[in-house]
């Protein structure tokens, strides 16, 4: 139970936006390069995508719909669910935010990293966390337009769907076409690719808080707003986690898919979720909208961690007991 790096330079970033905000004539050449930064972080996404991976796990399609249910209808749901809590415990601004991480699509590396930890089904991961991703630039924008207009706020859900497309999905696309290309290259230096992704992450915050920032996000946002998403975000996990495991056992699966179904359909993006919120919404309103991802995404670490090498000692055991 200990930070994330990643989390830890994310602070650092948010502290850095907040103190030292990009304005004027900068921050529109910060925006020119937050835009390449996107583009290229979706064509990387692209060119390590493995068709064979993807293939490999194909076949276990009851597990992909009960992770892709979780994901996308489960999640929603939920978050909707909040809604009696508006405006009295929870502000409206802060509860935005939860409805969009809700919408969004489940994380890939992580998932597969903690799958594997556990002996789940890694080949079934892959497939269910990737095609996760590449629905999610198709199905998060609708569930948020979905989503906040039952709330009365009013969102142009066509067009965040057209602007995703040009600046997320295209890149995408062609970065999986090339991969026959650059497959080999990318499959080598897979650390530097981390390393790229996460920056082009830390600069879409900066460039987001600091507008936020200009706008005065420290004054619509307090401690009691921070401690409010801290514990809505443990008490959305714990459903999530303890629903996964029921339904799980409720259909049958094995450990290994048991295993799998938990990692996959409890988590939310980081990677995708930044970049498309700041694809999707006015640039004053995204530091906001990401706060709740952010904290959710640290949570979902600490915890998915714990929750793996328990999986891990009870297989152990088991095989010991079995030999």
């Amino acid at each position: 139970m200990r930070l994330d790096p990643f989390t830890c330079v994310l602070i650092l970033v948010v502290t850095l936006a907040s103190l030292f905000p990009c304005e004027g004539q900068v921050a529109v050449w910060f925006g020119l390069l937050t835009k390449l930064a996107v583009a290229l972080l979706f064509f990387m996404h692209g060119a390590k995508l493995s068709r064979q991976n993807l293939l490999a796990g194909l076949g276990h399609w009851r597990l992909h719909l009960v992770v892709m249910l979780s994901t996308f209808v489960l999640f929603p749901l939920l978050g909707l669910l909040l809604t009696p809590f508006v405006p009295h415990w929870l502000s409206p601004a802060i509860y935005l935010g939860f409805l969009y991480l809700c919408a969004l699509p489940a994380t890939v590396q992580s998932a597969i990293a903690f799958t594997s930890l556990a002996g789940g089904n890694v080949s079934a991961a892959v497939c269910s966390a990737s095609a996760s991703s590449i629905l999610g630039i198709f199905l998060s924008p609708v569930l948020v337009g979905l989503m906040i207009n039952v709330q009365g706020e009013g969102i142009d859900t066509w067009h965040s769907i057209q602007s995703i497309m040009v600046q997320l999905m295209l890149p995408f696309v062609v970065g999986h076409l090339s991969r026959p290309l650059i497959g080999r290259w990318v499959d080598a230096h897979r650390p530097l690719i981390g390393k790229l992704d996460q920056s082009s992450i830390l600069l879409v915050v900066y460039v987001a808080f600091s507008e936020a920032v200009v706008q005065g996000i420290w004054h619509q946002v307090g401690w009691y707003d921070l401690a409010s998403i801290v514990l809505l975000s443990c008490v959305l996990l714990a459903l999530v986690l303890g629903w996964n495991v029921w339904i799980s056992r409720r259909l049958g699966f094995n450990r290994a898919d048991e295993i799998t179904i938990v990692f996959c359909g409890s988590k939310k993006s980081l990677a995708n979720g930044v970049p498309m919120a700041n694809v999707m919404f006015p640039a004053a309103s995204v530091g906001v909208m990401v706060l709740p991802l952010m904290i959710f995404h640290q949570i979902q670490l600490m915890v998915c961690a714990v929750l793996a090498r328990r999986y891990h000692e009870g297989t152990t055991q088991a095989s010991t007991q079995e030999g």
